[in-house]
């Protein structure tokens, strides 16, 4: 079992940077692949990026593209997202999430375990 809690949202200006992290707690961090998601009012969760386990590849949303990166560091049983370039449109609820196995990972039903979300308001 993984919990997972999230950190680092806050309120920001257009085109500033924002880094999130999401801490695992358990031994198996390394396991499994690692999602960032967001969430709008009243809309479903959507894909922002995902890594695999070993951390050698990451897939990525259209609209975040170019300007957010995600990363892991399993000796430290953490992910990151990094995001530059903000816009009022990635204004949203942050959640991290895990899946037990590799590949793509663009679809919330594919994770087992959610965190509990960080907000992240970006003003125009």
């Amino acid at each position: 079992q993984v919990q997972l809690v999230e950190s680092g949202g806050g309120l920001v200006q257009a085109g500033d940077s924002l880094r999130l992290s999401c801490a695992a707690s358990g031994r198996t961090f390394r396991r499994y692949a690692m999602g960032w998601f967001r969430q709008f009012p009243g809309l479903e969760r959507e894909f922002v990026a995902v890594i695999g386990a070993s951390g050698d590849s990451t897939s990525y949303a259209d609209s975040v593209k170019g300007r957010f990166t995600i990363s892991r560091d399993n000796a430290e049983n953490a992910v990151y997202l990094q995001m530059n370039s903000l816009k009022p449109a990635d204004t949203a609820v942050y959640y991290c999430a895990a899946k037990v196995a590799d590949g793509s990972g663009n679809y919330p039903s594919q994770y087992h375990y959610w965190g509990q979300g960080t907000q992240v308001t970006v003003s125009s």
